[in-house]
């Protein structure tokens, strides 16, 4: 199994349309909020299910603010991050990932990608789609490879 994550597009969605055909077929993408009124347009283009949660610009979307998805034999948090001060840490995104029983907790907001597995639960930030902060500023996006046991592979990837 083959998942997109992406994250922070804001209704700028040209570099996804080529993240899509860049890396499909894709069996799922997620994207981890600040759509800005993108998701119906994301549903379209996808050539596979969509998983979405809302962002802190996501002011009148009806998306869930967090929820818990099975992706392998991994139950997975996805969340914006900005209600878990992600800003500052990710202590509080651990522990919510943890309370709900997540060993992954996959996040945007923060337009920086990261992936830190330090801890018992491994947090993920693909980055931003659109905006990227990091140093180098080029748009990133991850890919979760996912193994006949359900065992991910995670790596992060700049257009």
């Amino acid at each position: 199994m083959k998942v997109l994550l992406v994250s922070d597009s804001h209704g700028r969605n040209q570099n996804m349309e080529k993240v899509i055909r860049k890396v499909s077929p894709i069996d799922l993408l997620i994207h981890l909020g600040d759509l800005e009124g993108s998701e119906g347009y994301l549903e379209a283009i996808a050539p596979c299910p969509v998983e979405m949660v809302a962002g802190n610009n996501d002011f009148f979307s009806r998306l869930p603010r967090e929820k818990v998805i099975t992706i392998g034999r991994h139950q997975v948090f996805i969340t914006h991050g900005h209600n878990h001060y992600v800003n500052y840490g990710y202590e509080e995104l651990r522990a919510a990932a943890k309370a709900k029983g997540c060993e992954y907790a996959f996040f945007g907001h923060i337009h920086r990608p990261v992936l830190d597995d330090t801890e018992e639960v491994t947090v993920v930030n693909p980055g931003s789609i659109s905006l990227p902060r990091q140093d180098n500023r080029r748009p990133s996006y991850a890919i979760l490879d996912v193994n006949r046991k359900g065992d991910f592979n995670i790596e992060i990837y700049y257009l």
